[in-house]
Formats: C-alpha cells, sequence, structure tokens
C-alpha cells in the first residue's frame, strides 16, 4: 500500500487531500501543529496524526521517522503547510516577515530534504509542493507572500534537475483563490495608521483579495487535482488550478506595462 505524507492536513486544502488519498485506501501521514484537534474523519487504521510544525526542524524530522516507522516508506509528499501574510512592507515587523518565509519557504525546503533520503533509496517518489498564481504573477500588498511563493517555484524547478534520475518528479500546484480559512484564521493582515501614505491603497486592495477569497474555488477541487497527478503516468512540471488562474495567461500573453495598468486599475481604483 502506497504511502503519502501531507503537511498542514488539519483543514483545507491539506485535509480535503488526506481524505481523497484515504478514500482511495492510501495510507496517510497527516501532519499538523496541533494533532489533539485533528478531525474525526482522519482517525483511522491507515492513518498516522502526528505533529509537525515545519519552522522546527528537529519537529520535521521526528514526524518523519515516525512515518517510516509506521508504514515503512514515503511514496508521496505533500508540501501544503503555509499561510497568508498581506500588508505593506513598511507595515509588517521583522517578525512576521521571517515567520512568513520560514512557513512557507524554509519549511517546505526542509520538510523535503527530510523525505528525499528515503525516496532516492527506493528510486522512486513524488513531491508536489503547493505553491500559488502568486508565484508567476504579482499584485499589491504580497510582496512578502510573492517572495516565497517565487522561492518555492525556484526551488522546486531546480530540484527536478537534481532527482529526475533518481525516479523522483517534482510537481507544481498552482492555486488560484482558494475558499478556505486561508483569507481569515490563516491570513495575517499587518496595517499601521502611522502610515497615512499607504492607508488608500491597502485599505482598497486589502478588502478586493478578502473579498476574492470568500468568492473562491473548493479546496477539494485541488485536491482532487492532486491525486489525479499523483496516480498519473505522464506529469508535467506546473498545474494551475481553480478559480483567479487567468491573470497567469494574462501574464504570459501581454507585456509588464500592460498588466500591471490592468492590476491597478482593477484592485486600486
Amino acid at each position: 500500500m502506497n504511502t503519502v505524507l501531507i503537511t498542514g492536513a488539519s483543514t483545507g486544502i491539506g485535509y480535503e487531500c488526506a481524505k481523497i488519498f484515504l478514500m482511495n485506501g492510501w495510507n496517510v501521514v497527516a501532519t499538523m501543529r496541533n494533532p489533539e484537534n485533528a478531525p474525526d474523519t482522519l482517525k483511522q487504521e491507515n492513518v498516522l496524526i502526528t505533529k509537525m510544525d515545519v519552522t522546527d526542524n528537529d519537529s520535521i524530522k521526528k514526524a518523519i521517522q515516525e512515518a517510516i516507522y509506521k508504514f515503512g516508506q514515503i511514496d508521496v509528499l505533500v508540501n501544503n503547510a503555509g499561510y497568508y501574510s498581506i500588508g505593506v512592507v513598511e507595515a509588517i515587523p521583522e517578525e512576521e516577515i521571517r515567520r512568513q518565509i520560514e512557513t512557507n519557504l524554509l519549511g517546505l525546503i526542509l520538510t523535503t530534504k527530510a523525505v528525499l533520503p528515503y525516496m532516492r533509496e527506493k528510486r522512486n517518489g513524488l513531491i508536489v509542493n503547493l505553491s500559488s498564481v502568486a508565484g508567476r504573477t504579482t499584485v499589491p500588498l504580497q510582496s512578502i507572500y510573492h517572495a516565497t511563493k517565487w522561492g518555492v517555484e525556484g526551488f522546486s524547478q531546480s530540484l527536478q534537475y537534481e532527482v529526475e534520475k533518481l525516479g523522483i518528479d517534482v510537481v507544481l500546484i498552482e492555486p488560484g483563490v482558494i475558499k478556505t480559512d486561508f483569507y481569515s484564521r490563516s491570513m495575517k493582515y499587518s496595517q499601521d495608521e502611522k502610515l497615512t501614505e499607504y492607508q488608500e491603497t491597502s485599505k482598497k486592495v486589502g478588502q478586493y483579495l478578502i473579498n476574492g477569497g470568500n468568492n473562491g474555488s473548493s479546496p477539494s477541487d485541488v485536491a482532487e487535482k492532486i491525486y489525479r497527478i499523483t496516480t498519473s503516468r505522464k506529469r508535467k512540471m506546473q498545474y494551475v488550478v481553480g478559480k483567479s488562474t487567468g491573470i497567469v495567461t494574462i501574464n504570459k500573453l501581454l507585456p509588464t506595462k500592460i498588466v500591471r495598468t490592468i492590476i491597478k486599475k482593477t484592485m486600486m481604483k
């Protein structure tokens, strides 16, 4: 029986991934920061619910060792853990910048690094990294979030060169707006009323982003896509999924100046 390890599996896309793999007979390692709050639907015999904080390398290593001890292998890694931090750069505290990078990018890198020896030994494996359309385009107030997702893109594409001869594939999932707690509980919106020069932009764009989150695609759509990719014999590097993904096409077809004008008129009018 194949085994999938999913980070951030308590809610949203990670939880939906755990459900669909479980439904299809896989062993599931559902990692989360607070396993005591795991949904009852995941408390089954072929599910290992274990603590993993991707900002803590010891926590990462311990969770992976527990997974290998219980199931003997990790065939697929779904790097899903992350959160959404927005705000103008001057308003974002240094500790928040570090937390965003450590969670969305460094945690993904360290989790991948910890799983690779087991896949290398088997000469087989799939690494699914959750990026975003924000890893292909840019909009206001997301500079730090963009930095992490563009980092995920670069890391993943370079890593594929290193591991493809070992029978390991790396895939990027690039969701558009998804209706999860990503835009509520999991969102950090840094604001500073003293920075009056930014107030108009911050207010308009912030509200636009929050409203967009309320009208996003279902996280189950992303989970189903991930499962289909996992079981496919032919894979490509990047998969755009869900609503609001047309911006990626626009970015490809139009000059940067025109794209920026469209975004400003749409989000800052």
